[in-house]
């Protein structure tokens, strides 16, 4: 699977930063998978689980409490208030 650049700020720093082939998080309109070549779009996210997937079999499961998703052509960031690495 094709990978693409990740990464996650927060106000205490950046908490992610490198290759991944998918990313679920929840927006406000519901959950969203973002995988290599998605269309580029911005939008708010909600309290919820995040699935950070390195390959396809090992995924990485973080808390957020919200913020902002921006899927560009070939990077996506992820800004939140609070985001913490559940293992």
């Amino acid at each position: 699977m094709n990978k693409f650049r990740l990464t996650v700020a927060s106000p205490d720093g950046n908490k992610f930063n490198g290759d991944i082939i998918k990313l679920d998080v929840r927006g406000t309109e519901g959950e969203l998978a973002v995988m290599a070549g998605h269309i580029p779009f911005t939008t708010s996210v909600v309290k919820a689980p995040c699935v950070i997937w390195l390959d396809e079999n090992t995924k990485k499961t973080a808390s957020i409490d919200g913020g902002l998703l921006t899927v560009g052509t070939d990077s996506v960031t992820l800004l939140s208030g609070s985001f913490k690495f559940d293992n």
